[in-house]
This record gives C-alpha cells, sequence and structure tokens, in this order.
C-alpha cells in the first residue's frame, strides 16, 4: 500500500454542542449515521464524540483529495469502532464511488477530544501497483 493523501481536521465541540442544541435530531441525522448517533449518544460526554466524528469526516474527505463537493453528504463518510475501540472509516455512496475512482483501498483515522476541541487525522492508502497522484503543477526543481 501506498499513500494517495492526508486530511486532518479540528473543531470546537462547544460548537458542535451548540448545533446538536439548536437543531436537535434534524443536524444529528443530516450529519451521522444512526450507528454512530446510537455511539456517540452512549457515551459519557456524547458533544466531544460527535465532534470528532465531525473532525474525522472532514479529515477523511481531504484525504480523499475532494473537500465537499456535489455528489458527497456527510452520511456518506461513516466512523465505526473496531473491537478494540480504534475507529474504522466507512465509505457510501458518493464518496465511495470517488474513493474507488482514486484507487484508495483504506481510510487510517485517528480521533483524538477533550472539552474545547476534537481532532483527527486521515490517511487515504491504495495499493502498491497504482501511482501516486502527484500535481503536475510543481516545478522540476522541487524536492519531494
Amino acid at each position: 500500500m501506498h499513500i494517495i493523501g492526508i486530511g486532518t481536521d479540528i473543531t470546537e465541540c462547544p460548537r458542535i454542542g451548540r448545533m446538536i442544541q439548536d437543531h436537535g435530531e434534524l443536524f444529528l441525522r443530516r450529519v451521522y449515521t444512526e450507528r454512530e448517533i446510537d455511539y456517540c449518544n452512549s457515551r459519557k460526554q456524547s458533544t466531544e464524540h460527535f465532534a470528532g466524528r465531525w473532525a474525522a469526516k472532514e479529515a477523511v474527505l481531504k484525504a480523499l483529495g475532494t473537500g465537499w463537493i456535489r455528489g458527497i453528504s456527510w452520511r456518506d463518510v461513516e466512523i465505526r469502532n473496531n473491537p478494540s475501540g480504534a475507529p474504522l472509516v466507512l465509505l457510501h455512496a458518493g464518496t465511495r464511488d470517488i474513493a474507488e475512482s482514486r484507487g484508495v483501498r483504506q481510510v487510517l483515522v485517528t480521533i483524538s477530544h477533550c472539552r474545547t476541541y476534537a481532532t483527527a487525522y486521515a490517511v487515504a492508502l491504495a495499493q502498491e501497483n497504482l501511482p501516486p497522484i502527484v500535481p503536475s503543477h510543481f516545478d522540476d526543481d522541487i524536492p519531494f
């Protein structure tokens, strides 16, 4: 495997808390899958977990090199946990299609949060036999 892209994001937990307070279920169901909502609501500091997943979704899209474009919705990036608790990325619909078209076979993510901030870092990986995406606008004398 080789790295296709990396992404990181940081968000303020109180901001996500205000979104939940102001918009309730409408906000939650627009951004999070049912499993994400259930997981976060089961945690003592649910707002921090919602903020962490928000940051993770942003980081994943940056790692894929898309950001928020037409055809991608918040719920197309799902963050679950494996049995040991580590976060896992599942891609659905348009996001999955874009990842597959770019040769991405796996996206790794890590999430960290405290009362004030949540941050996430994502790495998109492709199979070895696919070339990395290198922007063509770089001069030859710029080292990588």
